[in-house]
């Protein structure tokens, strides 16, 4: 069947056009949504709530591309607003550390070598932001700079200062998701 026949066959609600979609690419969406949340498990929830999206608003959607491009988009959608969702505590020098302790399920909490190690590693991971973002980073978090105070230290909007604070939350909780399950990955053998 080709994507259009699927997609009318769906709004039908035809439950064997919906598995044919489903088998063909659940696990290639799957290893998609991981590249953005570095969790197997959320990544599979996150497709699986894709699928049950499209079947429930099957008659409502309107395709513009194909129906792959569709998935993918809303994958990668689903993805954004979880990361998102994530809220890290900037309240001292180990932000990063109390939020991955308190917000990576897991039945390990990290001992005190591995949150050295991941410590170094998120600092290491804020040198490599880019120039703006890495500065702005520092002001506010190093410096303990107000927003209005970094605007104006750099000559920039107060929005493009949260922007960039927004930016880098983002790429740092990335970051940290992925230390903490690969050190949580190795403490299992």
């Amino acid at each position: 069947m080709n994507p259009r026949e699927i997609l009318f066959e769906i709004r039908n609600k035809n439950h064997l056009a919906f598995k044919e979609l489903f088998q063909e690419h659940y696990f290639e969406l799957v290893v998609y949504a991981n590249q953005y949340l570095f969790d197997k498990g959320l990544s599979e929830d996150i497709v699986q709530d894709v699928y049950v999206c499209l079947w429930e608003k099957a008659e409502t959607i309107e395709i513009k591309t194909s129906l792959k491009a569709y998935l993918y988009a809303m994958v990668r959608n689903q993805c954004l607003n979880k990361l998102k969702a994530l809220k890290i505590s900037y309240t001292d020098d180990v932000f990063i550390l109390d939020y991955a302790n308190k917000n990576v399920q897991t039945p390990y909490t990290l001992e005190d070598n591995n949150k050295q190690i991941l410590y170094q590693r998120v600092l290491e991971s804020i040198e490599s932001l880019p120039n703006k973002m890495k500065l702005i980073v520092k002001l506010r978090f190093v410096n303990d700079y107000q927003y209005k105070e970094i605007a104006n230290e750099l000559n920039i909007s107060v929005n493009t200062v949260k922007t960039q604070l927004k930016r880098a939350k983002v790429k740092l909780a990335q970051f940290v998701l992925f230390t903490t399950t690969f050190i949580l990955t190795i403490l299992q053998f």
